[in-house]
């Protein structure tokens, strides 16, 4: 018989919540297994799915403030829109029969729209399995607390869920004493460790350097603001400095402007980027490709550009947004401490502060590789060690 592995991934925005998920599938499908995954992201299908891995697409919706969603494309009612995607989640749980359902970040959903199908399965399909995956940093602490308190979710960990995952390190940060995590809720939580990604070979990165005219001698660097919905002032703070300074800069560079950045502002930043012969992009399916091309990566401080950091051992500054949440900010000092990366508070970001990083970095990038190589990526062989346990057991 098959195993069924069902895959929640709300996606309101922006490219994290799809790439992990995307990531997670790859590695877990295997001959007997099938993974659907429910999302709704506007963009999954620019992605390619493995054998075995399909996707239902939910309505999407879009984040308009904390508690406040709007659906993405079609004008009805947000009510009338979630009651959509409860009914899409539910009927497709109900059809596909899954083994395992893996819900990715939100422990109810958007707006509790999980929940009935999390009871359907304790009540209708108990030999099921639930696990939450939560990467390795939410938000501040007492904001998390104050949340979950309000919402019922530490109850919610301890009836509905058999296992949580946490995707990262708990010697980087402690989500079990950050969140006051109860100890019966805690002896669920498995520190995966973090995700890696697929490595591209030396010949597809050396065809990135050929393909952007980059010499071997030259330094490359790319900028990425992953989704781009709030990326534009990283991207004109890079511009700034090639504009404001008198000789042509030592490096060649790549922006890579996200899917979600406003149009208008995506055309201005290619039309000054022509300027000086720098190519634009508003999506790259094969990001690690590029990754792996550049000498250094300027980006913000998602969890999914990091664990692509690391995957490709790529010294990199991050510039983490602080708004709506810190998890950015939380990451980047966590990973600053351990000279993974260098990193800017968003406050301080400004072209002279960005250029003194990279001329600073540029002058030796080894101390950021070794620090990388050192450090262990053990998410996706943990997981597979589970599912394995799951199926002996």
């Amino acid at each position: 018989m098959p195993y069924n592995i069902l895959m929640y991934s709300h996606d309101t925005y922006g490219l994290g919540h799809i790439r992990r998920s995307m990531a997670i599938a790859a590695h877990l499908c295997r001959d007997d297994v099938n993974i659907i995954i429910l999302t709704g992201s506007p963009i999954v299908g620019r992605f390619a799915f493995p054998e075995r891995v399909d996707f239902v697409r939910i309505p999407g919706m879009i984040k308009k403030t904390n508690e406040e969603y709007l659906p993405l494309a079609i004008k009805i009612d947000p009510a009338r829109a979630l009651g959509i995607r409860k009914s899409i989640i539910q009927a497709t749980a109900e059809s596909f029969r899954p083994d395992l359902f893996i819900v990715d970040k939100e422990p109810l959903g958007l707006k509790k729209e999980v929940l009935p199908t999390l009871e359907w399965l304790k009540h209708s399909l108990p030999e099921s399995r639930a696990i939450l995956g939560l990467r390795d940093i939410m938000d501040e602490a007492g904001v998390v607390r104050r949340d979950w308190e309000s919402k019922g979710i530490y109850q919610c960990l301890d009836s509905l869920y058999d296992e949580i995952w946490v995707y990262g390190h708990q010697e980087l940060y402690d989500p079990v004493r950050q969140y006051r995590v109860p100890p019966s809720t805690a002896a669920k939580m498995v520190f995966t460790g973090y995700i890696p990604r697929r490595t591209p070979g030396p010949k597809a990165a050396a065809k990135v350097r050929r393909d952007h005219g980059v010499g071997a001698d030259e330094k490359f660097i790319v900028v990425t603001t992953g989704g781009g919905g709030d990326g534009c002032e990283v991207m004109h703070a890079f511009l700034r400095i090639l504009e404001t300074r008198p000789s042509p800069p030592p490096f060649k560079s790549l922006l890579i402007t996200g899917p979600f950045m406003p149009k208008n502002k995506r055309r201005e930043i290619a039309r000054r980027a022509r300027a000086f012969g720098i190519p634009t992009m508003p999506f790259c399916a094969r990001l690690e490709e590029v990754m792996a091309a550049a000498d250094l990566v300027i980006g913000m401080g998602g969890y999914n550009t990091m664990c692509e950091l690391l995957t490709q051992k790529k010294p990199s500054i991050i510039i983490p947004r602080e708004q709506p949440r810190k998890e950015q900010l939380l990451r980047a000092r966590a990973f600053g401490r351990q000279g993974l990366v260098e990193y800017i508070p968003w406050p301080e970001l400004t072209p002279d502060a960005l250029f003194a990083k990279i001329a600073h970095m540029l002058q030796d990038l080894t101390p950021y590789r070794r620090a990388m190589e050192k450090f262990p990526l053990t998410g996706l062989e943990t997981m597979l060690n589970r599912l394995r346990e799951f199926r002996n057991g």
